[in-house]
Protein backbone atom coordinates (compact mmCIF):
# COMPACT_ATOMS: atom_id res chain seq x y z
CA UNK A 1 0.00 0.00 0.00
CA UNK A 2 1.05 3.45 -1.18
CA UNK A 3 1.08 6.04 1.52
CA UNK A 4 0.47 9.12 0.36
CA UNK A 5 0.37 12.99 1.74
CA UNK A 6 -1.54 15.53 0.11
CA UNK A 7 -1.33 19.52 -0.12
CA UNK A 8 -3.49 21.78 -1.49
CA UNK A 9 -4.63 24.92 -0.78
CA UNK A 10 -7.79 24.91 -2.27
CA UNK A 11 -10.03 21.99 0.16
CA UNK A 12 -12.02 21.46 -3.06
CA UNK A 13 -9.15 20.53 -4.60
CA UNK A 14 -7.98 18.49 -1.90
CA UNK A 15 -10.88 16.33 -1.69
CA UNK A 16 -11.05 15.99 -5.32
CA UNK A 17 -7.29 14.78 -5.74
CA UNK A 18 -8.17 12.47 -2.43
CA UNK A 19 -11.34 10.97 -4.24
CA UNK A 20 -9.03 10.08 -7.28
CA UNK A 21 -6.08 8.18 -5.24
CA UNK A 22 -7.80 7.17 -2.34
CA UNK A 23 -10.02 5.25 -5.41
CA UNK A 24 -7.26 3.11 -6.08
CA UNK A 25 -6.59 0.09 -3.87
CA UNK A 26 -2.75 0.34 -4.05
CA UNK A 27 -3.07 4.00 -2.71
CA UNK A 28 -4.02 5.24 0.36
CA UNK A 29 -4.33 8.90 1.83
CA UNK A 30 -2.90 9.65 5.06
CA UNK A 31 -3.19 13.28 5.14
CA UNK A 32 -3.96 16.24 3.73
CA UNK A 33 -2.75 19.82 4.02
CA UNK A 34 -3.06 23.53 2.82
CA UNK A 35 0.15 25.15 3.93
CA UNK A 36 3.65 24.13 3.17
CA UNK A 37 4.18 23.88 7.08
CA UNK A 38 1.44 21.72 7.72
CA UNK A 39 2.71 19.19 5.27
CA UNK A 40 5.93 19.24 6.51
CA UNK A 41 4.82 18.50 9.87
CA UNK A 42 2.00 15.69 8.64
CA UNK A 43 4.57 14.49 6.43
CA UNK A 44 7.42 14.10 9.40
CA UNK A 45 4.38 12.78 11.32
CA UNK A 46 2.94 9.89 8.51
CA UNK A 47 6.58 9.15 6.35
CA UNK A 48 4.53 8.67 3.23
CA UNK A 49 6.08 6.69 0.26
CA UNK A 50 5.06 10.20 -1.49
CA UNK A 51 3.80 13.61 -0.88
CA UNK A 52 1.19 15.32 -3.88
CA UNK A 53 1.75 19.15 -4.47
CA UNK A 54 0.28 22.13 -5.73
CA UNK A 55 3.24 24.14 -6.99
CA UNK A 56 1.26 27.34 -5.59
CA UNK A 57 0.51 26.13 -2.03
CA UNK A 58 1.29 29.03 0.22
CA UNK A 59 3.02 28.80 3.75
CA UNK A 60 6.20 30.10 5.87
CA UNK A 61 8.63 28.30 3.18
CA UNK A 62 7.98 27.75 -0.89
CA UNK A 63 7.30 24.74 -2.14
CA UNK A 64 10.83 24.51 -3.69
CA UNK A 65 12.02 25.08 0.18
CA UNK A 66 9.64 22.42 1.22
CA UNK A 67 11.10 20.13 -1.09
CA UNK A 68 14.65 19.86 -0.28
CA UNK A 69 13.76 19.66 3.25
CA UNK A 70 11.61 16.87 2.21
CA UNK A 71 14.67 15.15 0.47
CA UNK A 72 16.44 15.54 3.19
CA UNK A 73 14.25 14.67 5.70
CA UNK A 74 12.57 11.78 4.50
CA UNK A 75 14.98 9.90 2.15
CA UNK A 76 12.37 6.96 1.27
CA UNK A 77 10.03 9.44 -0.02
CA UNK A 78 9.04 10.75 -3.64
CA UNK A 79 7.70 14.10 -3.96
CA UNK A 80 4.97 14.83 -6.66
CA UNK A 81 4.47 18.50 -7.88
CA UNK A 82 1.64 19.71 -9.43
CA UNK A 83 2.68 22.40 -12.06
CA UNK A 84 0.08 24.78 -14.10
CA UNK A 85 1.63 24.86 -17.45
CA UNK A 86 1.05 28.89 -17.64
CA UNK A 87 3.40 29.08 -14.65
CA UNK A 88 6.37 29.37 -16.34
CA UNK A 89 9.33 26.77 -16.92
CA UNK A 90 10.90 28.91 -13.74
CA UNK A 91 9.09 27.59 -11.77
CA UNK A 92 9.77 24.34 -12.80
CA UNK A 93 13.72 24.85 -13.19
CA UNK A 94 14.44 24.49 -9.60
CA UNK A 95 12.37 21.50 -8.98
CA UNK A 96 13.44 19.77 -12.34
CA UNK A 97 16.88 19.54 -10.94
CA UNK A 98 15.72 17.47 -7.82
CA UNK A 99 14.66 14.42 -9.95
CA UNK A 100 14.16 11.88 -9.44
CA UNK A 101 13.53 12.62 -6.45
CA UNK A 102 10.93 15.23 -7.14
CA UNK A 103 8.14 14.55 -10.08
CA UNK A 104 6.60 17.11 -12.34
CA UNK A 105 2.81 16.64 -13.13
CA UNK A 106 1.12 19.04 -15.21
CA UNK A 107 -2.34 19.96 -13.98
CA UNK A 108 -4.06 19.08 -17.10
CA UNK A 109 -2.91 15.36 -16.99
CA UNK A 110 -5.67 13.15 -16.06
CA UNK A 111 -6.75 11.07 -12.69
CA UNK A 112 -4.96 7.69 -14.40
CA UNK A 113 -1.57 9.66 -14.98
CA UNK A 114 -1.81 11.26 -11.52
CA UNK A 115 -2.08 8.23 -10.16
CA UNK A 116 0.32 6.31 -12.32
CA UNK A 117 3.09 8.81 -11.48
CA UNK A 118 2.63 8.65 -7.57
CA UNK A 119 3.33 4.50 -8.55
CA UNK A 120 6.30 5.31 -10.40
CA UNK A 121 7.72 7.84 -7.60
CA UNK A 122 7.16 5.72 -5.15
CA UNK A 123 8.80 2.82 -7.26
CA UNK A 124 11.79 5.23 -7.29
CA UNK A 125 11.47 6.18 -11.05
CA UNK A 126 11.47 9.62 -12.72
CA UNK A 127 8.67 11.41 -13.31
CA UNK A 128 8.75 14.40 -15.46
CA UNK A 129 6.71 16.44 -17.73
CA UNK A 130 9.00 16.96 -21.37
CA UNK A 131 7.50 20.14 -21.78
CA UNK A 132 8.62 21.09 -18.35
CA UNK A 133 12.04 19.95 -18.42
CA UNK A 134 12.66 21.74 -22.07
CA UNK A 135 11.19 24.67 -20.91
CA UNK A 136 13.82 24.59 -17.48
CA UNK A 137 16.77 23.78 -19.55
CA UNK A 138 16.24 26.49 -22.18
CA UNK A 139 15.46 29.09 -19.69
CA UNK A 140 17.79 32.43 -18.92
CA UNK A 141 19.72 32.69 -15.31
CA UNK A 142 17.15 33.29 -12.78
CA UNK A 143 18.26 36.75 -11.18
CA UNK A 144 15.83 36.33 -8.51
CA UNK A 145 15.91 34.46 -5.06
CA UNK A 146 12.99 32.03 -4.12
CA UNK A 147 11.04 33.97 -1.65
CA UNK A 148 11.25 37.29 -4.28
CA UNK A 149 9.62 34.79 -7.19
CA UNK A 150 7.10 33.46 -4.27
CA UNK A 151 5.98 36.95 -4.06
CA UNK A 152 6.24 37.85 -7.51
CA UNK A 153 4.26 35.21 -8.59
CA UNK A 154 1.24 35.75 -5.88
CA UNK A 155 1.62 39.78 -7.36
CA UNK A 156 0.90 38.21 -10.58
CA UNK A 157 -3.12 39.10 -10.57
CA UNK A 158 -2.76 41.86 -9.10
CA UNK A 159 -3.21 41.01 -5.58
CA UNK A 160 -2.26 44.09 -3.28
CA UNK A 161 0.77 43.78 -0.98
CA UNK A 162 -1.36 43.56 2.60
CA UNK A 163 -3.07 40.28 1.08
CA UNK A 164 -0.07 38.68 -0.12
CA UNK A 165 1.40 39.24 3.28
CA UNK A 166 -1.29 37.46 4.97
CA UNK A 167 -0.61 34.49 2.77
CA UNK A 168 2.43 33.72 3.24
CA UNK A 169 2.61 34.97 6.80
CA UNK A 170 5.15 38.31 6.10
CA UNK A 171 4.92 41.82 6.93
CA UNK A 172 3.38 44.00 4.25
CA UNK A 173 6.21 46.00 4.48
CA UNK A 174 8.75 42.80 4.42
CA UNK A 175 6.29 42.05 1.06
CA UNK A 176 6.64 45.33 -0.28
CA UNK A 177 10.45 45.08 0.05
CA UNK A 178 10.74 41.85 -1.89
CA UNK A 179 8.90 42.98 -4.80
CA UNK A 180 10.78 46.36 -5.11
CA UNK A 181 14.01 44.27 -4.91
CA UNK A 182 12.83 41.92 -7.73
CA UNK A 183 11.73 44.64 -9.71
CA UNK A 184 15.13 46.12 -9.40
CA UNK A 185 16.71 43.35 -10.51
CA UNK A 186 14.96 42.47 -13.39
CA UNK A 187 14.73 46.09 -14.47
CA UNK A 188 11.02 47.02 -15.30
CA UNK A 189 9.78 50.34 -14.82
CA UNK A 190 6.98 48.97 -12.70
CA UNK A 191 5.88 45.99 -11.19
CA UNK A 192 3.27 45.16 -13.86
CA UNK A 193 6.53 45.22 -16.46
CA UNK A 194 8.32 43.48 -13.98
CA UNK A 195 6.23 40.77 -14.13
CA UNK A 196 6.03 40.32 -18.09
CA UNK A 197 9.80 40.13 -18.26
CA UNK A 198 9.54 37.48 -15.70
CA UNK A 199 7.05 35.36 -16.66
CA UNK A 200 9.08 36.14 -20.85
CA UNK A 201 12.39 35.13 -19.30
CA UNK A 202 10.66 31.83 -17.63
CA UNK A 203 11.48 33.26 -14.10
CA UNK A 204 8.28 32.94 -11.96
Amino acid sequence: MIRTVLGHEQTLWRGALGTVVGGEEDLVVVAEAGLTDEVLAVALAQRPGVVVLDVALPGSVDVDGLCETLCVALPESGILVLVDRRTGPGVAGNLTRMAPRVGLLATDASPRQLVDSIRELAAGRPVLDIEFAVAALSADSNPLTDRERQVLRKAIDGSPAREIAAELFLSTGTVRNYLSSAVAKIGGRNRIEAIRIAQDAGWV
